[in-house]
């Protein structure tokens, strides 16, 4: 488009190319529109700027996010793979874990620790990372197993069971804040990983969507609770649903207030205790 072009548009049809559909705007156009006598292309100009301030920003704190990777790539590392897990503190249903191993060029614009983001935000962030992971893949230990074994162990697991899913086997693994010492690949936990690492992030959104998918699921399985909408953490909701309805069989049978609705002792000691020694094989799944 030529400067002159500018005046011959209306301010709609400046909006819609240079705003909506974010069509290149050159600097003779800029220039142009700065001098147009319209309030409205003006703010078209205003508009365009915002997003380019916003782009280059983004651009920043994506590269900030990348640190930990490009660290991997430059020694070498071609596939870093990022691990983390959702649902350690509900009082029901499967801690889910997910790994994934992304494209050294993959910016996928917004990604960020997946509580920091709304629900529609996450989904489309999740759809994007599959269709563009060099693979991803999720794990789980189910309530049994928790119960059984204890949160920390179970959670370690489902994080072994991503990692072990995996269609690429990882070279280095970036986990949120642990270690996987069953498996033998090089490691480096992160404390709070997944507001740190994209790689983390990146998990952090696949596991937890995937896991508010399931817990929707077993809503429709188990109604009267709330879990579509809790997601089986303890709020207000849930707890007055464990009191008028008792327990149910997705319930964590070793979380104090579960216990106290099936009339037990609350007692749940060492439920995140770090295990002394590696899990017997009976135990690992």
């Amino acid at each position: 488009m030529r400067p002159e072009d500018i005046a011959r548009l209306s301010v709609a049809e400046l909006r819609e190319r240079f705003v909506e559909r974010g069509q290149p705007l050159h600097e003779g156009c800029e220039a142009a529109l700065e001098a147009d006598p319209r309030a409205g292309a003006r703010e078209v100009l205003r508009a365009v700027r915002r997003r380019r301030h916003d782009n280059r920003a983004e651009g920043q704190r994506l590269r900030h996010l990348l640190r930990f990777e490009v660290e991997l790539w430059e020694r070498g590392v071609l596939h870093v793979g990022g691990v983390d897990e959702a649902g350690m503190a509900p009082l029901a249903g499967p801690v889910v874990a997910a790994a994934c191993v992304l494209p050294h060029d993959y910016r996928p614009c917004g990604v960020d620790d997946s509580k920091q983001l709304d629900a529609r935000t996450r989904d489309r962030l999740a759809a994007d990372i599959k269709a563009n992971a060099i693979a991803w893949a999720v794990g789980r230990a189910e309530v049994e197993e928790i119960d059984r074994i204890n949160i920390y162990r179970a959670g370690l697991l489902a994080l072994r069971r991503a990692v072990e899913g995996l269609a690429v086997r990882p070279d280095h693994l970036l986990i949120d804040a642990r270690k996987l010492p069953e498996l033998p690949v090089p490691q480096t936990p992160i404390i709070h990983g997944d507001a740190l690492s994209l790689t983390i992030a990146a998990a952090s959104i696949l596991a937890k969507t995937t896991r508010d998918a399931l817990m929707a699921e077993l809503d429709a399985a188990h109604p009267g609770y709330g879990f579509a909408r809790h997601k089986g953490y303890p709020t207000a909701e849930h707890f007055a649903a464990l009191e008028a309805h008792g327990a149910c069989p997705i319930h964590r049978r070793s979380f104090a207030p579960v216990r106290l609705a099936l009339g037990l002792d609350p007692v749940q000691a060492e439920l995140f205790a770090a295990p002394p020694d590696p899990l017997p094989e009976e135990e690992t799944g």
